[in-house]
């Protein structure tokens, strides 16, 4: 099949068909309603399950019941729709289960506006809800890469046993792009015979399998909380994805952005540069793991003289930006967050006040 022009919510729904997904459990909210409505449709034809349920909190549940039972899961929401899921994705990710979730930012706190936003950097990056959890976080740039991100993010849950969640925003829900969907990316679900709760029928097994988050003996939940760590750290060394553009110039200033704020950034990066500005860009495209040792070996370049994270939000990911540089060179922020997308000449004036 060749490229087809899709709507970005539309295409992330198809994505997860043709990565092998049938199950999707959901609630709509704006901006991401178009993946209900259409997998309610397209679900059926490809003999799968669509089920809207009550609330977002009962979604979570459902799709930690299906993970439980071994079936490949996803759903999608948006900004206060993944807080009211965050309970269950903590007994997900301490369970061990494998699911995807995918977030369409935007604005908040609080019910916000439904125009894009990036501001749910810390929700996603550092657990969102209660304990010491992590999930693998994906940020697409276009809808194309969404649509590989949805195919990788089922083998890389069941690869981990643990929550992957892709963090759009409203612009990568909303926009029309071609794409094509990678037959390659399709994959099958992986063995889940030794830890599922299947049935010791459906395994031919006299063994039990238990799927639980609770462990009240201390020590257990502290065995229980290292094993999670060790898969962190696993996902630190083996995940990190990033981009580079303009990084062979002997570049001044460094900036560090995702999604398709990043996109705005190119722009601007290549109007500085017919002015005779250099400006260098590193485009995480796994928050976390967050590609914190190439971002500092980029600011260490002699040329380079300050730093820039541009995002849609009040200043997050310039936290992880200052974790990575450790103080080697200066960091500073830029952004909105009312739905106001920055414009490519509003960056190039905050570039031209670093300089």
């Amino acid at each position: 099949m060749g490229k087809v022009l899709m709507k970005g919510n539309e295409a992330i729904g198809e994505a997860a068909i043709r990565a092998g997904c049938l199950n999707y459990f959901a609630y709509p909210i704006t901006p991401q309603s178009e993946v209900a409505e259409y997998l309610s449709r397209r679900l059926p034809e490809a003999g799968g399950v669509f089920l809207q349920g009550e609330s977002e909190v009962a979604v979570s549940y459902m799709i930690f019941g299906a993970a439980a039972a071994g079936a490949r899961i996803f759903t999608t929401s948006s900004s206060p729709g993944i807080s009211l899921m965050c309970e269950g994705i903590s007994y997900i990710a301490a369970a061990q289960c494998p699911a995807v979730f995918v977030n369409i930012m935007r604005g908040g706190p609080g019910l916000g506006g439904i125009l894009p936003s990036q501001a749910d950097y810390f929700q996603a990056t550092k657990g969102g809800g209660h304990g010491d959890y992590r999930m693998l976080v994906m940020a697409p740039a276009s809808v194309q890469e969404a649509v590989e991100m949805v195919m990788t993010a089922f083998p890389l849950a069941e690869k981990y046993r643990n929550p992957v969640m892709i963090l759009g925003d409203g612009l990568i829900g909303q926009m029309m792009e071609p794409v094509e969907f990678p037959d390659d990316l399709r994959s099958e679900p992986s063995n889940k015979d030794d830890w599922a709760t299947n049935g010791m029928d459906t395994r031919r097994s006299d063994k039990r399998n238990l799927v639980k988050s609770l462990f009240l003996d201390p020590d257990q939940l502290n065995r229980n909380n290292l094993a999670l760590k060790a898969k962190y750290d696993r996902m630190n060394r083996e995940e990190v994805r990033y981009e580079t553009y303009h990084m062979d110039l002997d570049y001044r200033v460094l900036i560090v952005s995702y999604g398709t704020m990043s996109r705005v950034c190119r722009t601007a990066i290549d109007n500085l540069a017919e002015e005779g500005i250099d400006v260098g860009m590193i485009r995480p495209q796994t928050l976390f793991p967050f590609p914190v040792q190439q971002v500092h070996d980029a600011a260490q370049k002699q040329s380079c003289v300050h730093v820039a994270s541009i995002e849609m939000s009040m200043g997050q990911m310039v936290e992880d930006v200052q974790r990575a540089l450790q103080g080697v060179k200066p960091v500073s922020w830029y952004g909105k967050c009312g739905g106001d997308v920055p414009t490519p000449e509003e960056i190039m004036e905050f570039v031209r006040t670093l300089l």
